[in-house]
């Protein structure tokens, strides 16, 4: 998945922040206007853009919360149209740390998973920068500034002529593009400084190895279809050393990527992994298995079973505090969901939108990735002060195939503390 949320004032109809196929104080018509006219090349200044104050928001209180320090990159984002990458309709969402739909089954990474990505690489001006997955092409436009080149290749052809025409138009002359399978990389152009993967193969592509020049450094995301962890190669004496950094879920890497997978996952018995916070990546503080943590925390102390738990923790309503999982989910075999879970709550103010509670969401899309249906646990807006078990059977949709959760506050401030997550698929 190329996912999500910001301040409250700001959030008058944003969807759950998990729904990728998802306003302001401007109307609706002036924003398109405004930003067809931009995408024609008729608007320069800033000034006149709709989308800079939010821009500059996403920056300041989205980008820096999450760990992005880099001043360059920084400075990027805030020049990048980011609504220019997504349809018209989806506008309006450009601007919220969270994926959005682009078609062809793809998505636009979360604006802080882009910046995260780009810091680790480590970028440089004097750069040749390889890219795996142009997709809506905002990451390629966010490096542009920041390298010499980019090179970047898309297998999804519809896709990938959409994207070079449209960063054509927006000017970005050290963008090369080219339609194909990432895997093989772009051997005529090679060696590259740095390589960035924005879809997920279940082991690193040879070609791509070979076309890393010694001291370069790669960021891919790794493993099974909705079990990834984002990795940091850097070649020395020919050889990889890797760094595990955090978990995360992308698209998978289709073409001869796909045709090597060895482990697929089983949709007719999903399961919950890690639903205890046991294991974790001590470098980052993060617990294994969750992706886009937010306002969370590991605490060894007091756990309701095991070692540890996850803390979620928000002073101000209105900024996301939760963890996602996506599973496998055959409608057509998998009945219903028995969840159980521990909990303890304290001093919930919950936010002006409906979704801005502490709650289990269970989120369905169908084959396509649409979203078909959302079901809950909860909310819980009343102090827990014990740990306290909580269960509740949901019904999964026939047409699903896959499926998300999202727990935490969600948007409310407050206290969460979570444990022992547990589900058993019942079949059909």
């Amino acid at each position: 998945m190329r996912s999500f949320h910001a301040k409250k004032s700001r959030l008058e109809d944003q969807p759950s922040p998990v729904v990728s196929y998802n306003s302001r104080c401007l109307t609706h018509l002036l924003m398109l206007a405004c930003g067809l006219l931009l995408m024609n090349g008729s608007v320069q200044g800033e000034s006149r853009d709709p989308f800079a104050d939010e821009r500059n928001r996403m920056v300041d209180e989205d980008m820096v919360a999450e760990g992005i320090t880099d001043q360059r990159i920084l400075d990027s984002m805030r020049q990048v149209p980011r609504h220019l990458f997504v349809g018209i309709e989806l506008r309006k969402y450009a601007y919220y740390d969270q994926a959005l739909n682009i078609g062809y089954k793809q998505t636009i990474s979360p604006p802080s998973i882009v910046g995260y990505m780009t810091q680790m690489l480590d970028t440089k001006p004097e750069d040749r920068v390889l890219e795996i997955g142009t997709g809506s092409g905002y990451q390629a436009a966010v490096l542009s500034p920041l390298v010499k080149d980019v090179y970047t290749i898309e297998i999804v052809e519809p896709l990938g002529k959409k994207t070079g025409l449209l960063l054509k138009r927006l000017k970005y002359p050290n963008i090369h593009t080219r339609i194909g399978d990432g895997y093989l990389g772009w051997e005529e152009e090679a060696p590259f400084d740095k390589i960035i993967v924005t879809c997920s193969p279940e082991k690193i592509p040879e070609p791509l190895v070979a076309q890393l020049k010694e001291g370069g450094k790669m960021i891919i995301p790794l493993g099974e279809r909705y079990q990834q962890v984002f990795y940091l190669l850097e070649k020395r004496d020919g050889k990889l050393i890797e760094t595990k950094l955090i978990p995360t879920l992308f698209v998978p890497m289709t073409g001869r990527s796909e045709e090597l997978r060895e482990v697929l996952p089983d949709p007719a018995k999903p399961e919950v992994i890690n639903g205890g916070f046991e294991e974790a990546t001590l470098q980052e503080g993060k617990a294994d298995a969750w992706y886009f943590q937010r306002r969370t925390a590991l605490v060894s102390e007091g756990a309701a079973e095991g070692k540890q738990f996850l803390r979620f923790s928000n002073p101000e309503s209105g900024r996301p505090s939760h963890i996602l999982q996506g599973l496998p989910m055959d409608g057509s075999k998998v009945r219903s969901l028995d969840f159980s879970l521990k909990l303890k709550v304290s001093d919930i103010q919950v936010g002006s939108q409906a979704y801005e509670r502490p709650q289990f969401v269970v989120h369905f899309y169908d084959s396509r990735r649409v979203p078909v249906e959302t079901a809950t646990i909860g909310p819980w807006i009343d102090d827990i002060p014990d740990w306290t078990s909580i269960q509740k059977t949901i019904s999964v949709p026939e047409q699903a195939r896959e499926a998300i959760i999202q727990v935490g506050l969600n948007g409310a401030s407050g206290t969460l503390d979570l444990d022992d997550i547990r589900m058993t698929p019942r079949s059909r």
